[in-house]
């Protein structure tokens, strides 16, 4: 998450959250299992020695992903929680990627490093608040090579729209697998207006064509969960 995220993950996580991370999400296996998968496919024709950016690591599950499909890759991870980041490390020791791997403790504008191949950020942007997310994009934008890409995923929706309300009965859906309490289910759609920074798919866009990426890709859907990549312009 960037610098300038209005809600910042770094005091969210407890190392009891952090380490129960992985286990409350077992149940979207099925959906981050297909989400991957198609991340693999998007980004298959990157070179063999791709230098690869994961903007929220978190865990490291997208860095699981991709080292293990493709061993040329190296890789940097950020993420501003350093419990989430203690998870990750002992992650990839266990799956013997440390030597390809460098993890940040801090945002994406504390990655000094340019010129990366691809940036990913999965299931991030939407802690990210409409006024901070073009500073995000730009960060991202800036740290790619010219001809990078960019692949991102994030809860996506317009809570104007009069389809909005279906939508969030099927992601109520989804958080019950997560646990989610009665309670939380009735504050969802004041989570998703006043907490995170959930927007409609063409105001999505249209901040990626203003940070750079002139051509946002849709390349994945379920339920409330979109995904795009694009080429740096």
């Amino acid at each position: 998450m960037t610098q300038h995220a209005s809600f910042s993950t770094s005091g969210f996580f407890s190392q009891e959250i952090a380490d129960a991370y992985d286990r409350r999400n077992a149940g979207l296996k099925p959906i981050s299992d297909s989400l991957h998968f198609l991340m693999r496919l998007t980004l298959a024709d990157l070179p063999a020695e791709a230098r690869v950016l994961c903007v929220g690591v978190g865990t490291g599950a997208e860095i699981l992903s991709l080292a293990d499909a493709f061993p040329g890759w190296t890789f940097v991870g950020v993420d501003p929680s350093a419990e989430m980041l203690d998870v990750a490390r002992h992650r990839l020791a266990q799956a013997g990627f440390t030597d390809r791997c460098e993890l940040i403790h801090g945002y994406v504008g504390d990655v000094g490093e340019t010129g990366f191949d691809v940036v990913v950020s999965l299931l991030v942007a939407h802690f990210i608040k409409r006024e901070d997310r073009p500073a995000f994009y730009s960060a991202i934008h800036d740290r790619l090579k010219p001809g990078g890409r960019f692949l991102s995923a994030e809860i996506s929706g317009d809570p104007d729209s009069p389809e909005f309300p279906a939508l969030l009965a099927d992601w109520k859906q989804v958080q019950t697998l997560m646990g989610a309490t009665p309670d939380s289910l009735a504050n969802l759609p004041g989570m998703m207006r006043e907490v995170l920074g959930v927007l409609p798919v063409a105001e999505t866009e249209a901040l990626w064509r203003q940070a750079g990426f002139p051509l946002p890709i849709p390349f994945f859907q379920a339920f409330m969960i979109r995904g795009w990549h694009a080429t740096r312009g």
